[in-house]
């Protein structure tokens, strides 16, 4: 399953020359992925609370085909492509929305995650809960 995020360009997210700053497609895909799991009744300040531990992005991969400007209309996704013990791989992209001109959506980065799952203490790696792992099947 794809979730799909709206993301409007602001001027805090572009740079001197006016296109979207390229980190900041890690910032865009960090609010796909909280709002993901907030869509299936993971609130991560909960689980934490509630599990003591906490994902934390362990690699993140990029590649850039075309620029957002600013007032662009994106659409980020976040797709669960590999789950194990301790590890989520999290597939994303930023779409250009160009559904106002009938045009299809236009590629602009894509990237995969890899979130680790750590105790929230120590922040050594840790499995991730089961009941967690049922929630993402």
């Amino acid at each position: 399953m794809v979730f799909e995020f709206p993301v409007r360009v602001y001027w805090e997210d572009t740079d001197a020359g006016g296109i979207v700053f390229y980190a900041n497609y890690l910032k865009f895909f960090e609010r796909a992925r909280t709002e993901w799991l907030r869509a299936l009744g993971i609130g991560q300040h909960g689980l934490r609370e509630q599990s003591g531990g906490m994902f934390v992005v362990s690699e993140a991969r990029l590649s850039y085909h075309a620029p957002a400007r600013l007032d662009d209309a994106l659409i980020v996704t976040a797709e669960l492509m590999d789950k194990g013990r301790a590890s989520l791989t999290i597939r994303h992209q930023a779409l250009l929305n160009n559904e106002h001109s009938g045009a299809q959506r236009s590629l602009l980065c894509a990237g995969q995650v890899r979130l680790g799952w750590v105790d929230a203490t120590s922040l050594r790696p840790a499995r991730i809960p089961s009941a967690l792992l049922e929630i993402l099947s």
